[in-house]
């Protein structure tokens, strides 16, 4: 099971790279284009921050961490490895949406962002959306699946 993470990760961050080098060859810096009008839009930056811009030039901090924290997550899948085809799914969008921006912070020292809702102020990138959804469902399967998925085990072991 723990290969499904790393193939849905492995194609979140292809996907995440194609997407950032149609938006760096079509697009200048600060460029932007609706693409949904007054809901979406392809607005090119250049983040050398994390979230919203934050702790912007710390490149090498931000690679460490995220270095670190992709082989901590990876490691306790295949050591653990969890039940649920769900905690995968999951991973694999925490993992594909790291590996995609660690890419970006390796080679260019500045993660790709281009997508600007126009309700929500930052702009983001596929990647960004990625982990955010599965860490979102990931605390959701922490709190309400996983202790379900051991008690059901336990039951079926007695």
């Amino acid at each position: 099971m723990p290969f499904i993470a790393l193939i849905i990760g492995v194609a979140v961050a292809a996907l995440d790279q194609l997407f950032k080098v149609l938006i760096v060859n079509h697009f200048e810096v600060g460029q932007t284009q609706p693409l949904i009008p007054n809901i979406l839009n392809l607005t090119y930056v250049q983040n050398d921050g994390v979230a919203f811009g934050l702790f912007a030039g710390m490149q090498w901090l931000f690679i460490a961490l995220t270095a670190v924290l992709l082989g901590a997550i990876i490691f306790y899948m295949f050591w653990k490895r969890p039940a649920g085809k769900f905690f995968y799914i999951v991973v694999g969008l925490i993992v594909g949406g790291g590996i995609g921006n660690l890419i970006d912070r390796v080679l260019y020292g500045y993660v790709v962002d281009y997508l600007s809702l126009t309700f929500f102020q930052p702009v983001c990138n596929f990647a960004d959306y990625c982990i955010t959804i599965g860490v979102f469902l990931l605390a959701v399967y922490l709190l309400f699946v996983a202790d379900r998925q051991k008690k059901d085990i336990r039951h079926d072991n007695t």
